[in-house]
This record gives structure tokens, sequence and C-alpha cells, in this order.
């Protein structure tokens, strides 16, 4: 992989991280993507790559991260859209909108965006973070903001934001349909990290289970490492993997074309793309 240049967010810790040192022992250099300014720094240091620090609380942020990658590369092989996770409690961004969508789907979707020409002129590949949560989600395009159903400590929107996420990347898949571009999805697998570390759901579980719940950041950066390094993944673009595994279980509108289309309109309006 020497002389690819792959992004990646979240890469501050967990599955990002993981997926960062893996994909730089191979050669590649990481564009390191995080929150948090000492962490990001760290890893990016670790890996020999960049660090960008960016609050998806802010789309401002998410559009001044553009800019910073844009004029720092003239190529990216790989965008790796890993940052998110579980918003146990309701709230609004910086921009007045839902965190847990923001976070999970918007932040991501804009970048990609605000990326694309970029992305598609070098034929790069497009990787997305989803959750096999998916298959539980409640998916209302009429109430993405989730205003009008019940919280349940985050999780259901966390279902439903991993379904988007899937759904974005096939409708991601259909829009760049040969152009060079293609686009992923996966579910890395119950990892062991700080994701959800507030919710008691999930202290609950790892209390229950002795801290044996899941699987490492590295088992769970491996489908990441993978669609991110092969040339040839064995799928066609859009396609959504359980861990290496292509065509993963999934809600019943993850094939839905129409909904894939819609969602995009309706994510477009709500970030001024």
């Amino acid at each position: 992989m020497h002389g690819r240049t792959i992004v990646i967010t979240g890469a501050s810790s967990g599955v990002g991280r993981a997926a960062a040192i893996a994909l730089a022992e191979r050669g590649a250099h990481i564009a390191v993507v995080g929150r948090n300014s000492e962490r990001t720094h760290a890893v990016a240091a670790r890996v020999g790559g960049a660090p960008f620090v960016a609050d998806f609380d802010s789309l401002d942020e998410v559009r001044a991260l553009a800019a910073s990658l844009l004029a720092r590369y003239p190529r990216i092989d790989a965008l790796a859209n890993n940052a998110g996770g579980l918003v146990s409690k309701r709230g609004r961004s910086a921009d007045g909108l839902d965190r847990a969508l923001q976070h999970n789907h918007l932040a991501p979707f804009l970048l990609t965006n605000l990326l694309l020409p970029r992305l598609v002129e070098n034929g790069a590949r497009v990787i997305s973070t989803a959750s096999v949560a998916n298959r539980f989600a409640h998916l209302d395009l009429n109430d993405l903001q989730f205003e009008r159903r019940a919280w349940l400590g985050g999780w259901q929107e966390y279902a439903t934001v991993k379904l988007e996420t899937i759904l974005f990347i096939r409708e991601l898949a259909r829009r760049t349909a040969r152009t060079g571009l293609t686009a992923y999805s996966f579910h890395p697998g119950y990892v062991i990290t700080s994701f959800g570390s507030d919710s008691a759901f999930k202290r609950f579980g790892e209390f229950v289970s002795r801290g044996s719940l899941g699987i490492s950041p590295e088992q769970g950066a491996a489908p990441l490492v993978h669609l991110a390094s092969v040339d040839d993944v064995g799928a066609p673009s859009g396609t959504y993997f359980d861990g290496l595994t292509p065509n993963g279980r999934t809600h019943r509108l993850a094939s839905d074309d129409a909904v894939a289309a819609r969602l995009w309109e309706e994510s477009a309006a709500l970030v001024g793309v």
C-alpha cells in the first residue's frame, strides 16, 4: 500500500486507531481524524501520519476538515467513515440537529460529498462502519431527528442511523456507478472499546459477562483493513459486510432503492449540499 493515502475518521481510539496502525504497517499514509486533539496527535505520531482534529458536533468543523484534506492531498485512495457511536442522552448539535443523527450519518454524509470529486477522480474507495444493529431500526423519513419517538437510551436511534449508513453507501454506489469509485459498509462485531460507555445497558452486559463480552479493536478493525487494502473485495459496490462476509443480514429496507434515494435527498437538504 505504499503511496496510498487513507483518511480514517474516529481514528484516535478503538477500531479506527487499530485500523490506522494496521494500514500504516502495510505502507499507507494515514490521515488521522479525531475529536480529541491529544489522542489524535498521538495516533498520528504512532503511525507516521498526519493529525486532523474535528468535532462532528459541528458541521462547520466538518467543512473545514474537508477543505484541509483537499488542500493537503491531491490524491485520496480511501475514505473510512468510522466516527460515530451510541448517544445515550437525547440532545442537539451545534447546528441544532439531533446529535446521534449528525455524528453517525449527516457528518460523514457531508464529508463524503465534499471530498467526492477528489475521490471519484482517483477511483477511491469509501468505507463506512455500520452495525448488525441495523436490523432493529425504526426508520421514518418524516422524523429523521427522532422528535416523535421514544429515546430508549439511544439504542433505537443507533440502530436506525446504522441502517441509514447502509442505505447511504448503497445510494453512493448507485450514483457513482461506472466512475471507478467503490463503496462498502461493514459490521465490525461487538468490539470492546469506549463505545456506549455511558450506557447503563452496556455496563450491565459487561458486568454479567465479567468483561468477556466482545472482541478486540484489532479484530473489529479487520474488515475495515481488508476493504481498504484489497483491490477486489469480491462483491459489488454498495455491499454490506458482516465482518468479512459479504451480504450480511439487514433490515428489509436496506435494499430499497427508493428509500435510499429519498434518504440521500433529505440528508442533502439538512446539511446544505
